[in-house]
């Protein structure tokens, strides 16, 4: 096992994940993630022997011999017990080495999984860049997960210009009745299967709308692009901002991407060459995170001097963050948030609230936070995250799986979006005029 680069030109040919692969990450799990130290390896191991024969009878593969080994809390014996079983079990299975690798595969997912950490994750290969069909839709997380408090109707938020969604005509604001005939919502169960379809489509998406500003109900087929068979890419920023009333500046910001804080202040510094502003309206809704280095000098154009987070170890010992000294811009500050703000964003949120530089006004952030994630390159050249710390905020308060409330509740609706209104960005501009 090694440190993974921060960035990797060409990915190395992966090869089958096998016991020794389990191995591996078994024991880096104790040696780097920030409470391994602490963990009982049963914790890890029936999670993942869980995982295994769940696959198992998913193939109709179930074997007598699947049956979980006796385990006492020491990390070596336990390992050597269930690695035993494994063994077994591998030698009875079919000759092929897909059927293999998907065993081995979900028994991986099963051992990270059981951290309930978001930020751990396996990655077997590069993200695979799907073709997308460039619209958004309420009922997500930071990622695209499925968020559990997410209820019916499902409705469109974002088009992306010149997505296959944009020139068929798909708004926001409008409703999604079905998606390859299958309603978003079966007794009020969101369908991951409906998200799949949205968020990783390999085929045309077939989408029943209904439009609440002029109660057309309508049906559209979305082709997405093809695939461009590249790894994933890091987040990009496209800031935008514009004057809101006349004097106040509205920037979204959909990423703390690499000079994404810059492109911020920037923004605003320009539009303080057209008005005298009277505060700034900061968009994070669909902020699904970034790099710590932007969260840190965007904030210290409000603050400095005072801790906006602690990484913490397992035995509670943490270690402040303090925002860069960044100019500070000295206007007042709203911002705009959803259940789509995650991570950095998350943070950034909470700093704003714990600390009191300006008025978040939404819907409660994801909750999809951690400390600093690092990388380790497993032997079949798969990759392992896990976060060396976990995040406290400025309150000493826990985020992760909880989000930060606003101070002002404004969801988006779909009545609102399809009428071109905006509830979050009229209450933020009535408070910026109430408070100047």
């Amino acid at each position: 096992m090694s440190q993974a680069p921060s960035t990797t030109p060409t990915s190395p040919p992966l090869k089958p994940t096998t016991i020794t692969t389990l191995r591996q990450a078994y024991l880096c799990i104790f040696a780097h993630y920030y409470s391994g130290s602490t963990l009982d390896d049963r914790a890890l191991l029936v999670p993942a022997f869980s995982a295994l024969t769940r696959e198992l009878q998913r193939r109709g593969l179930d074997q007598s011999v699947a049956s979980m080994p006796a385990l006492s809390g020491d990390r070596t014996a336990d390992w050597a017990a269930f690695a035993a079983v494994y063994t077994r079990i591998e030698k009875r299975l079919p000759a092929d080495p897909a059927v293999r690798q998907a065993i081995a595969a979900a028994t991986m997912v099963g051992m990270v999984d059981s951290l309930n950490d978001d930020h751990a994750r396996w990655q077997y290969g590069p993200l695979s860049q799907k073709g997308s069909l460039g619209f958004i839709v309420s009922g997500l997380q930071g990622g695209g997960l499925p968020d559990p408090a997410a209820a019916s109707p499902m409705f469109v938020t974002r088009v992306k210009s010149g997505s296959p969604a944009e020139t068929s005509g798909v708004r926001p604001g409008d409703e999604v009745i079905s998606v390859n005939k299958v309603p978003p919502y079966i007794n009020g169960t969101l369908q991951p299967g409906v998200l799949d379809w949205i968020n990783s489509p390999k085929s045309p998406v077939t989408l029943r709308l209904h439009r609440p500003a002029t109660g057309r109900t309508f049906t559209v087929t979305l082709t997405p692009p093809k695939s461009t068979g590249a790894g994933a890419t890091p987040p990009t920023s496209s800031v935008s901002a514009t004057l809101v009333d006349g004097d106040i500046a509205k920037v979204q910001m959909p990423a703390f991407a690499s000079g994404a804080a810059d492109q911020v202040l920037a923004a605003i510094a320009e539009l303080r060459t057209k008005a005298t502003l009277r505060g700034v309206i900061l968009d994070l809704r669909g902020n699904g995170g970034g790099l710590g280095d932007e969260l840190s000098k965007l904030l210290g154009a409000w603050v400095h001097g005072k801790a906006y987070t602690y990484f913490c170890d397992a035995d509670s010992h943490c270690t402040p963050l303090y925002p860069d000294d960044t100019a500070l811009v000295h206007l007042p500050l709203t911002v705009l948030t959803d259940r789509s703000c995650a991570s950095a964003c998350d943070t950034f949120a909470a700093a704003v609230r714990d600390l009191r530089l300006g008025t978040l006004i939404g819907t409660r952030t994801a909750g999809l936070v951690s400390g600093p994630m690092t990388q380790y390159e497993l032997e079949d050249n798969s990759t392992l995250a896990l976060p060396s710390a976990h995040a406290l905020q400025a309150n000493k308060e826990v985020i992760a799986t909880i989000g930060v409330a606003p101070h002002y509740q404004e969801p988006l609706t779909a009545d609102a979006l399809s009428r071109g209104k905006d509830p979050a960005v009229a209450k933020a501009v009535a408070l910026l005029h109430r408070t100047s």
